[in-house]
């Protein structure tokens, strides 16, 4: 009898739709290293739904909203003026007109070169009363200026990079520990600057709605955290919620488990429905993921009616895990989970509308996989969980041979 899987089989499904959601831009491997599965495993899933389906694969969900919204895109930037600011009536930073609110000396100096030929350079300077030495001053750094205007470029260029890349969430803290993780020895504030100045903006919180059913009837488990969400090694406190995010005219539902020491999301699940199952297969999910045996570890949730119920007890006894609980309508006690979903709802949902479940579970996915695999937590000095466990790992190795 062959062994079962550790993935189930609504992972598989996911990946198989983030494969073809990748339309050929990533390969197997790439993608294989966000689900943290070998490369020709996935290819096995992919031919094996390839070879059970009838026809080709669909067109991934929201592929026709999101050409919609760049034909919208294009027509905005196409009535643009060029040298006009976007809805604006004044010209554009850096145009060849000189108004009032100009006068710093940089533009000044500009204005000067520009109109040289016409008014003669002692003239201007007697009018706009700036001293001609100081111009000749700014002429005689121009070459020095130049080499710095072309480093400032190229660090902006590769800035824009990053933050495209992360899907425009990315503020001036990850891209400074981006920038660092790439090799670049660039001070955080003049990240912050050349962001303010070419305003390019990480996503910012949007207002959280209470998703918690206490069932007020159901024993209580022992509060075993206390708002203490760190822990010195792996697999010793877990923490876990439920979300949801609209689709349509309806909701779908998420459950998470989150390892406190590392952050990573250890196991989810996706349904259209809040029963127990949700959370119970996110728990099953995490402990496949830690290869079965979790004996000990303490998982920390609120007083939802889903995580006080019997049948999620005894899936945790089973599995040797320590329940705690936080108290009724407190946040603050499940905190570490609730920064998940802020991050998730940022980055992921922000000024968007899921038209199907297809395509919200495929976003879902995407960023669950991109948060584990690639995006850098701050309270992890700006390594991914996965980095941060590999690194984990490695420290726990060296210590025991020594």
């Amino acid at each position: 009898m062959a062994r079962p899987s550790k993935y189930s089989a609504e992972f598989r499904s996911d990946a198989i739709a983030l494969w073809r959601a990748s339309a050929g831009r990533r390969t197997f491997r790439d993608v294989a290293a966000d689900l943290n599965v070998n490369p020709e495993t996935l290819r096995a899933w992919v031919r094996n739904a390839d070879g059970s389906a009838t026809g080709s694969a669909p067109e991934p969900d929201g592929t026709q909203d999101e050409l919609a919204r760049l034909r919208a895109e294009n027509a905005r930037l196409a009535k643009a003026e060029k040298g006009m600011a976007a809805g604006a009536g004044d010209s554009a930073p850096g145009s060849g007109v000189f108004r009032p609110g100009d006068e710093v000396k940089t533009a000044a100096w500009d204005f000067i070169s520009a109109y040289a030929e016409n008014f003669g350079i002692k003239r201007i300077c007697r009018v706009l009363e700036v001293s001609r030495s100081g111009y000749y001053r700014w002429i005689t750094g121009a070459p020095a200026r130049a080499v710095r205007q072309a480093d400032e470029d190229a660090l902006v260029e590769e800035i824009r990079e990053i933050h495209t890349e992360h899907l425009g969430n990315y503020g001036a803290l990850r891209i400074h520990a981006e920038l660092r993780g790439f090799g670049h020895t660039v001070n955080r504030k003049r990240v912050a600057r050349l962001m303010r100045k070419h305003a390019i903006v990480g996503r910012h919180l949007r207002r959280k709605k209470r998703t918690t059913v206490p069932d007020r009837l159901a024993p209580p488990a022992p509060d075993l955290v206390r708002r203490n969400f760190t822990a010195d090694v792996l697999d010793e406190k877990w923490c876990g919620d439920i979300t949801y995010v609209q689709v349509g005219a309806s909701w779908l539902y998420l459950a998470c488990v989150v390892d406190m020491c590392s952050r990573r999301v250890l196991g989810w699940s996706m349904a259209s429905h809040m029963r127990t199952e949700l959370v119970t297969d996110a728990l099953k999910a995490a402990v496949a993921t830690r290869g079965g045996d979790v004996t000990g570890v303490i998982f920390h949730a609120d007083r939802g009616s889903q995580y006080t119920s019997a049948a999620f007890a005894q899936v945790s006894d089973k599995y040797g895990i320590r329940r705690s609980m936080g108290r009724v309508g407190s946040s603050y006690d499940n905190a570490l989970a609730e920064s998940l979903w802020q991050g998730l709802k940022r980055e992921t949902m922000h000024k968007k509308l899921f038209a199907t479940m297809s395509q919200a579970r495929l976003e879902i996915f995407k960023w669950l996989t991109y948060y584990n695999a690639r995006r850098r937590h701050s309270s992890l000095s700006y390594l991914s969980p996965m980095e941060f466990e590999q690194q984990h790992h490695r420290q726990v190795k060296l210590s025991l041979a020594a």
